[in-house]
């Protein structure tokens, strides 16, 4: 019969999947990473396989054959049925005794936190924000783009440089350097030869979000335009953070507020300021960091959360990833 070790943490998102089997005292045993996590676009169970081939590699590693309990943070688990279609098909591989499933952004959220208590924003290709309490209250949103209301990320913030810069040219907009900056990444010489290349599918669609970059240079050099975009995202980033703060009725305390993902991570000076310049009128208690840590470690934190770890094995996990 083999080992059994305490949690097996799963931080699965859409380009890549990382797990870490957690020993009952804290140490990770073994880690591992796999492909993206796309149900919606391969289906649960193949989804589910690209997962498994990553768990299979940290079981080996670790000498073990399943685990207490699973903490799997999911990309694309944005509904609570989601979550329960996701958990069965966890269950289903018998990789521990219990599985609990949670949206990916809550990850990122407990890498940056000491307790379960605090709001997550997250800026990648898209954005969502979640938020919890100790007592196993949270606040989140559904964050499937502009169906649920969504603003921002690196996805959108393409699309509205690519919107601005067209109208630019083409003389129903204001002037904005983004009409030259845009086509120039792709070394072409004009809009009009960018929308032909990207219609014709000559430039990638995936290849969009490299134009994101390319924004925050432009608004870096005082184009009036891609600052009033940067300046919309830290809108919508405060925005969102102090909705689910109040949900959580936090607004009055002082209370954590992450932030995460490849935008906001990066600390673009103008985003960077103008969040927390925001948050500073809006949700004057909340205390803004970038979180840097990586989002496996908060789904190891939920798992000993969840088994009622003592906090020095927390510690010590926190250890293992933040050196």
């Amino acid at each position: 019969m083999g080992l059994t070790a305490c949690v097996l943490a799963v931080d699965a998102g859409n380009s890549k999947t990382d797990v870490a089997v957690v020993a009952a005292d804290g140490n990770v045993l073994a880690t591992a990473r796999g492909g993206g996590f796309r149900p919606p676009v391969v289906g649960v169970e193949a989804a589910v396989d690209k997962v498994a081939d990553a768990v299979g590699r940290a079981f080996a590693a670790a000498g073990v054959t399943s685990v207490d309990h699973v903490s799997a943070c999911l990309a694309n688990a944005d509904f609570p049925v989601e979550e329960e279609q996701l958990a069965a098909a966890l269950h289903a591989r018998a990789w521990g005794a219990s599985v609990e499933v949670r949206n990916d952004t809550f990850a990122i959220l407990r890498a940056g936190v000491t307790e379960p208590r605090g709001v997550a924003v997250v800026c990648g290709a898209g954005i969502n924000c979640v938020g919890m309490r100790p007592d196993g209250r949270t606040a989140r949103f559904p964050a499937l783009g502009r169906i649920s209301g969504d603003w921002g990320g690196g996805w959108g913030l393409a699309e509205e440089a690519l919107w601005h810069a067209a109208r630019a040219e083409d003389g129903r907009g204001v002037p904005t350097a983004l009409a030259h900056a845009l086509p120039a990444h792709f070394g072409l010489s004009s809009m009009y030869a960018l929308i032909e290349a990207l219609h014709l599918d000559h430039v990638p669609t995936a290849r969009r979000h490299e134009l994101t970059p390319v924004l925050f240079t432009t608004a870096a050099a005082g184009d009036p335009v891609a600052r009033s975009i940067v300046d919309r995202l830290a809108d919508e980033v405060v925005t969102m953070a102090t909705v689910a703060l109040t949900r959580l009725d936090l607004l009055d305390e002082e209370t954590p507020v992450l932030l995460g993902g490849g935008v906001l991570a990066a600390r673009q000076p103008q985003l960077d300021d103008g969040v927390r310049e925001l948050l500073a009128v809006r949700a004057p208690k909340a205390v803004p960091q970038v979180v840097t840590a990586p989002p496996v470690l908060g789904a190891a934190l939920l798992g000993l959360d969840r088994t009622g770890a003592a906090p020095g094995v927390h510690e010590r996990v926190r250890a293992y990833y933040e050196g």
